[in-house]
């Protein structure tokens, strides 16, 4: 054995020259991927890519983070719905390479023994069924296109919180299984239902982090190749149905070439909830249209239904999308108010960066545009879905078939719009409604409980002065609804 003066042997010595490069490397490594960002947007759906896209159209420094490899970024289970207005909304082309498999022309909606149908055709309701990878693929297009920096295939696993602020998270490469630290200036959570930053957030930043089960709907679907092509290939169908999909729906929504997207949400109560994908073949795959069809794909995943979070903003960080609990809380669109809120919560962004530090305050116009825009329409729709889940088959067939509650109702409520019952048209509905006087008198207590939220949300705070006062109010409102309606 050779030794050297300092009584070490050439191979001990090249095993500590071995170490000490290896742990270099490891530094250089670690220090590339610190590199700071002004804004990391984790989750690259249709509100992290939007997100992304407006924030790098403005020159900042972006760096999206996915889970998915690239080639599967788009792929998704859901409706695969998305109306015109809210691509016309952010000044987006129609896409014209596949990503649009059919053009609605609004909703059919049944009545529980499917003996009424509500047609409800609006131009807010006209709209396309996606080929969801390949829009997910042309949205992401848009932002790398634009500057955005995409790590795909890395978990995320915390954000990083330093003296009350988030600046920067953690992440594992899925294939390599290195953990990652990455800074920033603004963090933005776009993770979808699961909401991974949002749910790690300490609660002195004043971000709920969790989601009620009875916010929340289990959800199964699957697109199946029919034998020949349906009759309705233009409208989207929804059946009510209490016994079926309890506080939800079951849906068949046409996708071209004689294929169907066909589904059922149903209410996560917590006296329990049937499995969904047992529901679905109990009932809608029994429908003749059915019959010998195939099996494309199909699955499993949930919907956040209610009003959006009170806030969604705190120092550094930004939710969005389902993270923010942005869904319709009747149809569970939630597509067009993800995409609209990455690109509001870009614009803040930009403009928070441009004055200075991304504080709560300097964060807070973003919470202020979502709501005024599409939140307080969420808000009150909460409490059409109270309305809805308090009635039995029997209310809503005998409500439907006796026009105790109108297509213009529903169109109305769909729409968050107010929609008042004149003293004509009420002695018409009593009158109708004689037999079933506890539904209608539900029907005018929501109408002005809705009419009364709508009012509230009008008053979102300008800043987070008198937040806490308007949360605490719109939390009784909501309570209040649900020992009136249900209870």
């Amino acid at each position: 054995m050779v030794y050297t003066q300092c009584g070490e042997t050439h191979f001990t010595i090249y095993k500590r020259l071995l170490t000490q490069q290896s742990v270099i490397s490891k530094v250089t490594r670690k220090r590339l991927l610190m590199e700071k960002y002004d804004t990391i947007v984790v989750g690259a759906g249709t509100a992290g890519c939007i997100a992304a896209k407006t924030l790098t159209e403005k020159g900042l420094k972006v760096c999206l983070i996915e889970k998915k490899p690239k080639q599967e970024i788009g792929e998704k289970i859901c409706g695969d719905a998305l109306g015109d207005h809210h691509l016309k909304t952010l000044g987006l082309e129609k896409p014209t390479g596949g990503e649009l498999e059919a053009k609605i022309d609004g909703i059919k909606i049944y009545s529980p023994d499917e003996n009424t149908i509500f047609t409800i055709a609006d131009k807010d309701f006209v709209g396309h069924i996606l080929n969801r990878r390949l829009f997910g693929q042309w949205l992401l297009k848009k932002a790398t296109d634009a500057g955005t920096h995409l790590e795909d295939n890395m978990n995320i696993r915390s954000p990083i919180i330093e003296k009350g602020a988030v600046v920067g998270i953690t992440a594992k490469n899925m294939k390599t299984g290195n953990i990652s630290e990455l800074r920033s200036k603004v963090v933005v959570d776009a993770t979808g239902f699961f909401g991974m930053i949002r749910k790690q957030l300490p609660a002195e930043l004043g971000i709920d982090s969790e989601i009620d089960n009875e916010d929340v709907e289990a959800c199964y679907r699957e697109i199946r190749q029919l034998k020949q092509e349906a009759e309705n290939t233009r409208f989207c169908e929804i059946y009510l149905n209490q016994q079926a999909s309890p506080g939800g729906y079951v849906w068949i929504f046409p996708k071209g070439g004689a294929r169907m997207n066909v589904g059922i949400g149903t209410c996560m109560r917590k006296t329990g909830y049937p499995n969904p994908k047992e529901q679905l073949y109990k009932t809608a795959l029994k429908k003749p249209m059915f019959e010998d069809s195939l099996v494309l794909t199909g699955g499993a995943w949930f919907d956040p239904v209610r009003r959006p979070l009170d806030s969604m903003v705190a120092n550094g960080v930004v939710i969005i999308g389902d993270a923010a609990s942005l869904v319709n809380p009747i149809h569970g669109g939630g597509i067009g108010p993800s995409m609209l809120s990455g690109y509001y919560a870009g614009q803040q962004i930009v403009e928070a960066l441009g004055k200075g530090e991304p504080t709560r305050e300097a964060l807070w116009g973003y919470n202020k545009r979502y709501i005024d825009t599409y939140g307080k329409k969420q808000g009150t729709l909460d409490i059409f879905k109270i309305f809805l889940l308090s009635c039995s088959d029997e209310d809503l067939n005998y409500g439907m078939n006796q026009k105790l509650m109108t297509e213009d109702d529903v169109l109305k409520a769909g729409m968050g719009d107010d929609f008042h019952l004149n003293i004509t048209e009420t002695a018409k509905r009593v009158f109708r409604g004689i037999r079933k006087v506890g539904f209608l008198n539900k029907l005018h207590t929501t109408v002005s409980m809705m009419k009364g939220l709508g009012v509230h949300y009008n008053t979102y705070p300008e800043t987070p002065r008198g937040f806490e006062e308007w949360r605490d109010e719109t939390v009784r409102l909501i309570e209040e609804a649900r020992k009136k309606l249900v209870d």
